[in-house]
């Protein structure tokens, strides 16, 4: 216990914040004990792994930090926390590892294999060497004040049975509910709840969005829609969409989820041709005599996920002047029905709420208890954030338990 040797961490959930959580508190004199709930840790880490595990972003940090959102978190509190695990830090540590990283044209880093496994592998061993003990297929369900001391005493439910741990503190980074299958199935809020914790409710983030799409748009399933800007709101997003089957998928929706989710109707106004202006549209069909709408895909080059979206809007609106088509191509509404199963998502938003915590993670209500990672309130759209912010939080988790311990 605290004082009377090593200091005793006990972190619950082997994704990436909290192995980064065990191994700053392993390196910084603790005797740390990680549980997860699976047979393995990492499972969030694979599955990212399938799109080469984007690890970080190489923008400028000015903007880096402004693609966080949180409610009820003070004004400073990102830079401040990425600044002591920064997304140089992150290439650092993964070197460290043997993984060489690289940033693309688009700014995401990327591990040079474009694979999870290795880094995982080699992590898992740098944890075992630095004294990490694993205790897999442990799903929490409980805490208690420890009945003699201080601390905290946790229950588990394991394939033996029940079985409860004492720690001078706690490291909680169980995750969010999407991707439940590798174990962030959010079911822990109930249980937080129950001990009369504020926990917002779960809502699908980066996510795709459902569409009543009629059966032209339907035949370009699978088809992008590149180098566009949309709006929802007072909100924009550059960059891809892609065409599927129930909607709409890609970075630009990702990045407009929480303003599509704050509107009663959610509809999206699509701008098809970004780099010109409807003026410039006009002028390219200036020569002809009688253009129809086929003339107008033609000369503006809409691909095919484009044209489709573009010709079902135009005739649905009985649009038949160029003037009318231009305006359409640059501002194409799109309604919306909704957002797709939270358990399809990337990422969920939601979770404990920031007033329930200090700067240094540490739950108010119980002291020497730490929370990293999806598990809190906020959000951030794919491109290597998601990873860099769980990173940097379960370090900040870690430092503050290892700083309660004294």
């Amino acid at each position: 216990m605290r004082g009377q040797g090593k200091p005793q961490i006990v972190v619950v959930g082997g994704g990436p914040a909290g192995l980064i959580a065990a191994e700053v508190a392993a390196m910084g004199g603790a005797k740390v004990t990680l549980c997860e709930a699976k047979a393995s840790v990492g499972r969030k880490l694979l599955v990212a792994g399938r799109g080469g595990l984007n690890l970080t972003h190489g923008e400028d940090m000015v903007s880096f930090v402004q693609r966080y959102r949180s409610e009820g978190i003070e004004a400073g509190w990102w830079a401040d926390c990425l600044s002591d695990w920064s997304p140089k830090m992150l290439r650092d540590w993964a070197a460290g590892l043997g993984i060489e990283t690289f940033e693309q044209r688009t700014g995401r880093v990327y591990p040079r294999e474009m694979k999870a496994a290795p880094l995982l592998r080699r992590w898992v061993a740098r944890l075992r060497q630095s004294g990490v003990v694993f205790c897999l297929r442990h799903q929490w369900v409980g805490i208690e004040q420890a009945s003699q001391g201080s601390g905290w005493e946790l229950l588990f439910q394991t394939t033996a049975g029940s079985r409860s741990m004492v720690a001078d503190a706690v490291i909680f980074a169980m995750g969010g509910a999407s991707w439940s299958i590798t174990g962030s199935d959010g079911r822990w809020a109930e249980r937080m709840r129950e001990r009369g914790m504020q926990v917002a409710p779960w809502q699908a983030a980066n996510c795709g969005w459902e569409v009543d799409w009629p059966s032209e748009v339907l035949a370009v399933e699978g088809k992008p829609i590149k180098n566009a800007m949309a709006r929802a709101g007072e909100e924009e997003a550059r960059g891809e969409l892609m065409v599927t089957r129930y909607g709409l998928e890609g970075g630009i929706i990702y990045q407009l989820g929480p303003a599509l989710r704050a509107m009663s109707q959610a509809e999206l106004w699509i701008d098809l041709k970004s780099e010109v202006s409807k003026e410039q549209l006009c002028r390219k069909m200036a020569s002809m005599d009688r253009p129809t709408l086929a003339h107008a895909i033609d000369r503006w080059r809409l691909g095919e996920a484009a044209s489709a979206i573009f010709s079902w809007k135009a005739v649905e609106q009985g649009i038949d002047s160029v003037a009318g088509w231009a305006g359409l191509v640059k501002a194409l509404p799109v309604c919306l029905r909704g957002p797709r199963p939270i358990d399809e998502a990337i990422s969920s938003a939601g979770g404990v709420k920031w007033e329930e915590l200090s700067a240094e993670l540490a739950f108010k209500r119980w002291p020497g208890v730490f929370v990293a990672g999806e598990m809190v309130d906020w959000e951030a759209p794919t491109g290597g954030y998601l990873m860099q912010g769980c990173f940097a939080m379960g370090q900040r988790a870690a430092r503050s338990a290892l700083a309660f311990c004294g």
